[in-house]
């Protein structure tokens, strides 16, 4: 097996994906005179699941920034978190369980947090291979705000498509143009945090 490793270049270019994605949320956010402020609810217990190997790789650039003792702590949480979420889905329930990463309501790896993570809240669009697009409507506080200010119409929307395809060429490049051949990713960050950094075949 061989780890997949994200070169500098690599991340530099994820990096700025991510920067234009934030602006996007940050122009959506301020039409709809919306913010996380104050907000009951932490989108942080919420069950995520993530897609490729360049994010698991790029969490992986952050978890290595860490002291090995607070790694073989974030493991020891993501197994319990793991456990925890295993119960729920075994009930058939979708599990609502605080992230491991959540240290006394922050991130301690917010500036590896990935795409989901950063995007969640507004609502976005994104236009698949076959032309269907799909739309998000959105957080529950966001969509509170929706459902009072566009009765007619649509809400502004992050329109992703365009830096998901970025994000597609960056993948099928760190993939060595095998993307179709390796085995596709659908994990949640427990998961990435306990399997350790990405390899294949």
């Amino acid at each position: 097996m061989k780890e997949v490793i994200l070169p500098a270049s690599m991340v530099d270019e994820l990096e700025e994906i991510y920067r234009q994605l934030q602006l996007e949320y940050e122009r959506v956010a301020g039409e709809l005179n919306f913010s996380c402020i104050g907000c009951p609810d932490n989108c942080c217990d919420s069950y995520f699941l993530h897609h490729t190997y360049a994010e698991w790789a790029y969490l992986w650039v952050g978890v290595r920034q860490l002291e090995p003792a607070r790694q073989e702590e974030l493991v020891r949480r993501s197994q319990a978190w793991l456990a925890q979420c295993g119960e729920a889905l075994g009930k058939g329930d979708r599990p609502q369980v605080m992230c491991p990463l959540n240290e006394q309501g922050l991130c301690v790896l917010y500036t590896h947090r990935l795409l989901v993570c950063r995007t969640h809240g507004v609502p976005a669009s994104l236009t698949r291979p076959d032309g269907h697009t799909m739309h998000f409507p959105g957080c529950f506080s966001c969509q509170e705000i929706v459902g009072a200010r566009f009765r007619e119409g649509g809400p502004p929307e992050v329109e992703r498509t365009p830096l998901l395809r970025r994000f597609a060429l960056l993948e099928n490049r760190l993939l060595e143009n095998k993307r179709h051949l390796v085995p596709k990713v659908k994990m949640t960050i427990a998961e990435m945090i306990v399997k350790g950094p990405p390899t294949i075949e």
